[in-house]
């Protein structure tokens, strides 16, 4: 029981510095990339009106909001009046609603921090975590479509996440089926939250699930069930929608995104999937999740919503997005990248008569733009100080006895090879500087 007392909240983690350095990496990997494709920043409070969440996840979604209790002198009411951010889209779509005559027209936009879902904690499964997101605004091209598949699928591949597929399927593909089974529109919502567990649950509990939680006949249950998970399911969906206007829609525009963003993505990474779904209620056009070999679930997601701003009292504009989510992908990354080097540079003590000067080398190295750190223990053993350098993951250590100081010169070692070399105190910053850079 004491220990668990230092414990964070169940389903949040404390990040050490090698973990943190990790997740600084992929963001800044990410970042790189979207800002490439021309995605502006922007931030949002981390918790928003309950009003302007609530309604836009699906029943299931809305369960999993964290609510914030009114606070100060209507605490003791108990109820709720704020929540914590869910996702990052709906605070975009508010930010649409509220400054849309301020922001260009398409705009595009990316956003990285913590969300919080109220879900029950679990292995890869947590109550708080990060997503970074890419969304268009205002613009109805299928282009805008896929440059956001393109923008997250060479993101993945930046910070080193090269097994993966990108399953596309669309809303209106999805209706269509529904009307071609005779679903009523009543039950189609629910019919699809169901649908979209077939890559949790086996096919013959959804189809369970279908009949008990969703009033549907054992026939059409099964039989719906059947087609989307069959081998030849493409096919059989293909043929199918050809009575549905809207079904043919849909298959119009999944075809449009493969083709545009094949150049980019790599064709054999791209897959119609008929049993696709996506959960949230506001999609409205193509979908797409993005799996990784090695990994249960999505690394990524996204699709169209073309009606949310309005929903929150904005104006009527399109609009399309995608997600990564950046717990899902760290543990995928290649032991390569997870080697972040801590410093450059481990300047070792060997005595305190030398302390100004070593602040000084130290404060020039730092000055040059190398990561840079001064021994601050208490051994003045150089064993022990070179044991520290290689904790530290340090290229290069410095050492500055007696007989340095006399000839004012450092030593240098090569902490990779073991190799030592005297260098001039004028010439050291060139020198690391050449160094660390030859060894990135």
């Amino acid at each position: 029981m004491a220990s668990q007392q230092f414990d964070p909240p169940s389903g949040t983690r404390d990040f050490l510095s090698r973990d943190l350095r990790m997740r600084e990496h992929v963001f800044s990997v990410v970042r790189d990339v979207f800002e490439r494709y021309g995605f502006e920043p922007l931030q949002t409070p981390a918790f928003e009106r309950l009003e302007t969440l609530t309604g836009k996840y699906g029943d299931e979604g809305d369960k999993l909001i964290f609510k914030i209790l009114r606070r100060g002198e209507h605490e003791a009411t108990g109820a709720a009046d704020l929540a914590l951010r869910y996702d990052m889209t709906v605070p975009l779509a508010r930010v649409v609603a509220a400054y849309g005559s301020q922001l260009p027209t398409p705009y595009k936009r990316y956003a990285m921090g913590p969300v919080w879902r109220a879900d029950r904690p679990g292995k890869g499964r947590f109550r708080e975590f990060a997503q970074c997101d890419v969304d268009v605004v205002g613009s109805t091209s299928p282009m805008a479509d896929a440059e956001v598949v393109c923008a997250v699928a060479e993101a993945l591949d930046a910070v080193g996440v090269a097994d993966f597929r990108v399953l596309v399927n669309s809303r209106r593909a999805l209706s269509g089926l529904l009307e071609v089974y005779g679903i009523p529109s009543d039950l189609g919502g629910g019919v699809l939250i169901t649908l979209d567990k077939l890559d949790k649950l086996a096919p013959d509990a959804v189809a369970a699930e279908l009949m008990s939680a969703r009033s549907l006949e054992a026939a059409t249950a099964r039989t719906l069930v059947d087609d989307l998970t069959a081998e030849d399911a493409v096919d059989r969906v293909r043929v199918m929608l050809k009575d549905s206007a809207g079904g043919r829609a849909g298959l119009e525009e999944i075809d449009r995104l493969i083709d545009l963003a094949k150049a980019s993505v790599g064709g054999h990474r791209l897959a119609f999937t008929p049993s696709l779904v996506r959960g949230l209620d506001y999609y409205t056009g193509v979908i797409f999740e993005v799996v990784a070999a090695g990994m249960a679930g999505s690394i990524a997601s996204g699709g169209r919503y073309d009606h949310l701003i309005a929903n929150l009292g904005g104006p009527d504009v399109p609009a399309c997005g995608g997600s990564i989510g950046v717990e899902r992908i760290i543990g995928l990354l290649d032991s390569q990248n997870d080697e972040v080097r801590q410093t450059d540079i481990a300047v070792t003590v060997i005595d305190e008569d030398s302390a100004a000067e070593l602040m000084e080398f130290t404060s020039e190295l730092r000055k040059s733009g190398l990561r840079s750190e001064i021994y601050l223990g208490s051994s003045r053993k150089l064993a022990k100080q070179l044991k520290w350098a290689a904790d530290r993951g340090a290229r290069f250590a410095l050492i500055y006895g007696q007989q340095e100081r006399g000839e004012r010169t450092v030593t240098v070692r090569d902490m990779e090879s073991g190799e030592q070399t005297r260098v001039p105190v004028h010439e050291l910053a060139e020198h690391l500087k050449g160094g660390c850079a030859a060894s990135r």
